[in-house]
């Protein structure tokens, strides 16, 4: 039997490769904006809520809006609104004029399986500027839940993450010119939740006021799969 020319072999092996990806989950937008019954004009409190819905994974939706909901919250120990519906309500009620809530989920990445999903929220009570929220979900499809920095690592990796952490913010502040001893005094490295698994590289995002002043906004660190072996399980490296 004659060997398959390179090309078609390489072809062939690719075209496996992308049967072993899964479908991309089915996903319905929800997206809507309200204002208290009767208010008009520019000064009007509001609530705009921009999620997502996973017709086949109904414990997806209830995660994302518990996500939405805890990054409502404007005290540690301040109670859960029962739904978003419920938030909006009590929102409306007790806003004072120029009041405003944003709360939003999106797909940032869909890939081997994962499902990386972006959460954002910004609330706005008066002052100077409203405060702005940032979390990721990494949500494994197979085992239906979403990843924990423990579930992502191999056993006894976690502080070996953290240096490849801490190197990729001595890039992030070589290429934003901030690269010197006074800056990192004032925004010394610090740790966050919020990592994600994309198809490029893993992303930490940190929220304002950790790593900059709230003009950076949300600064976000990335550490390449290639310096990952052995820190991150073999499963979880992208397969395309």
């Amino acid at each position: 039997m004659r060997p398959l020319p390179a090309l078609l072999l390489c072809s062939l092996l690719l075209s496996g490769c992308q049967l072993l990806q899964p479908a991309p989950l089915k996903t319905q937008r929800l997206a809507w904006e309200h204002v208290p019954a009767g208010c008009q004009g520019e000064d009007c409190p509001l609530v705009n809520i921009d999620t997502l819905r996973f017709p086949e994974q109904p414990q997806l939706d209830a995660l994302i809006e518990r996500q939405l909901l805890e990054m409502t919250a404007d005290a540690p120990d301040a109670p859960l609104p029962p739904s978003l519906a419920s938030y909006e309500r009590n929102f409306l009620a007790e806003a004072r004029p120029g009041w405003a809530s944003y709360l939003q989920a999106k797909i940032r990445d869909q890939h081997d399986g994962l499902l990386v999903l972006e959460l954002s929220s910004y609330l706005f009570t008066g002052g100077a500027h409203g405060m702005p929220g940032r979390r990721f979900i990494n949500y494994d499809r197979e085992l239906e839940k979403p990843l924990s920095l423990g579930d992502m690592l191999l056993p006894g990796q976690e502080e070996a993450f953290w240096k490849l952490a801490e190197q990729a913010h001595r890039r992030w502040l070589k290429a934003t010119g901030n690269d010197n001893p006074e800056y990192l005094a004032t925004w010394p490295f610090t740790r966050t939740p919020n990592i994600a698994l994309t198809r490029q590289a893993v992303l930490l995002k940190y929220d304002v006021y950790t790593l900059a002043p709230y003009s950076s906004g949300h600064p976000e660190l990335s550490i390449p799969y290639a310096q990952l072996q052995g820190v991150l399980r073999p499963e979880y490296f992208p397969r395309s």
